[in-house]
């Protein structure tokens, strides 16, 4: 049966993807989004879809609508985006989470929130498990997020505790893929707009430090598959790839791929920009029969496919 469901941030490099999927299946999609790192170019194409609603609004104020289910995907995720503003990151972290699990209460919605790897900050165990609580700097500079992002999980476990939500949290590691903000500052994006372009490939420290890479089909198929589990899972659970390759390793292959003449370029690194970061997929596995399927030299390619195209039409300045 159809769903009537919310998507916030859903004009977003994840949320449009997800919107798609759901649209795929039959379900009714209203999409919000206040434009802030979303665009409406990554949801253009479904405007004349008869399931396809979409609304400007900012998750900081509540929304009145009535819906079956909630995605909260709603709070920039870059780096460069979310030190831009961080007391607003803050406040979409947790304004956004009550208003969302206010509505959810209200029309007894079932409501998952996107939470992040982050909330585990430099991690003192490895790989990362759900039920390691973190190390986390909670007055630097990426703290709007990381201690947003965690101040959110709580209100979601407080309110199912109270009020019976019934909700699902998901920490989602790094994702790549077509219709990332070609200036979002990740790393991802950033080597390959650097790589196209012929510039040096900025890497921070010696590049040693490792990352995990998730496709974004494989990520949103485990969302999906979390929104459709049994009530009595809540999670968190950890959404994420975890084949772990340095940044350096990273930066050498999109060269190769991009069949680029760029160098490698050493800066300082940044503060608090953890060492390691690597999910355990154990739970998803166990409770979401899910594991990511692409590999990163296909969804690489993928995606620098993506950016050559965006390139030729809106060359960046």
């Amino acid at each position: 049966m159809a769903q009537q469901i919310l998507v916030t941030g859903g004009a977003g490099f994840l949320g449009s993807h997800l919107i798609e999927r759901l649209l795929d299946r039959g379900d009714y999609v209203l999409c919000v989004d206040n434009f802030f790192t979303g665009t409406r170019r990554n949801v253009e194409h479904l405007m004349d879809h008869r399931h396809f609603e979409l609304m400007r609004h900012d998750v900081c104020f509540p929304l009145y609508v009535e819906v079956d289910q909630i995605y909260n995907l709603a709070c920039p995720a870059s780096p460069i985006h979310y030190q831009h503003d961080p007391v607003q990151t803050t406040k979409t972290s947790v304004h956004g989470a009550i208003n969302m699990l206010g509505l959810a209460k209200r029309v007894r919605a079932k409501i998952l929130q996107a939470s992040t790897s982050e909330v585990y900050g430099d991690p003192a165990i490895h790989p990362q498990v759900e039920s390691y609580w973190g190390n986390v700097n909670p007055i630097g500079i990426r703290s709007c997020y990381d201690e947003g992002k965690r101040c959110a999980e709580t209100l979601f476990f407080d309110y199912h505790r109270q009020h019976k939500l019934n909700i699902k949290v998901v920490r989602i590691f790094n994702t790549y893929g077509p219709r990332m903000h070609p200036q979002d500052g990740r790393v991802v994006s950033n080597f390959i707009i650097q790589a196209l372009q012929g510039q040096d490939i900025t890497i921070f420290g010696e590049g040693l430090q490792t990352r995990s890479f998730c496709y974004r089909d494989d990520l949103v198929e485990g969302m999906i598959r979390m929104m459709d589990t049994p009530d009595a899972i809540t999670g968190p659970i950890n959404i994420g790839n975890p084949g772990e390759f340095t940044i350096r390793a990273l930066a050498e292959q999109i060269i190769e791929l991009t069949g680029s003449k760029s160098k490698l370029a050493f800066r300082p690194l940044p503060s608090d920009d953890p060492m390691q970061r690597q999910p355990d997929i154990s739970q998803a596995e166990a409770l979401l029969g899910w594991k990511p399927t692409v590999p990163l030299r296909e969804g690489l390619v993928k995606t620098i496919d993506y950016f050559e195209k965006l390139l030729k039409e809106e060359p960046l300045h």
